[in-house]
C-alpha cells in the first residue's frame, strides 16, 4: 500500500540502504521508505559494503547501535568503502546526536520515528525538499 506517495519521488527510484543491528526498527524504517526509493535493510555494515559493489546507494540510514558496537571508525569505513553516499543517523538519544555530527554525517532523525519525519528527514538529505533544515529534525 502506498500512503502520500508522490509519483515524481517514486520514479525518481533513489537506492537506500538502512544499517542496524535491530531488526525492528530496520524493517519499519524500510517500510516507510520502500513506496518512494529502493530501499534495503542490512543487518551489518560489512553486508552493505559486499551488496554496494558495483551499484551507487544515495543514501545510508545508520542505527546508533551499530555505532554504539562499532565505534566511530565506522563512518569512515563507510566513506571508503561506499563513496559519495550520504549518511543519516538514527538517534536513540540527544548524546548520539552530539558525538556522530562530528562524523559528517548528513542529518540526524531522533526517535521516536513516524512515517512523516522519516520521510521528510529522508528527501531533505536527498535534496528533494529544499524548504526543511536537517539541523531542525531532532
Amino acid at each position: 500500500m502506498q500512503i502520500g506517495v508522490e509519483i515524481s519521488r517514486a520514479l525518481e527510484n533513489k537506492r537506500i540502504f538502512v544499517i542496524d543491528s535491530d531488526e525492528i526498527t530496520r524493517a519499519a524504517i524500510q517500510f516507510m521508505l520502500h513506496d518512494e526509493n529502493e530501499t534495503h535493510e542490512i543487518a551489518t555494515v560489512a553486508e552493505a559494503i559486499a551488496k554496494s559493489a558495483g551499484r551507487k546507494v544515495d543514501l545510508i540510514v545508520l542505527g546508533s547501535a551499530v555505532v554504539r558496537e562499532h565505534g566511530a571508525g565506522v563512518f569512515d569505513e563507510i566513506a571508503r568503502e561506499i563513496p559519495q553516499t550520504r549518511v543519516l543517523l538514527v538517534a536513540e538519544c540527544t548524546d548520539d546526536v552530539r558525538d556522530c555530527r562530528l562524523f559528517g554525517t548528513a542529518g540526524v532523525l531522533a526517535k521516536p520515528l513516524t512515517v512523516e519525519s522519516v520521510r521528510r528527514a529522508v528527501n531533505t538529505v536527498l535534496g528533494r525538499d529544499p524548504g526543511f533544515s536537517p539541523l531542525r529534525i531532532l
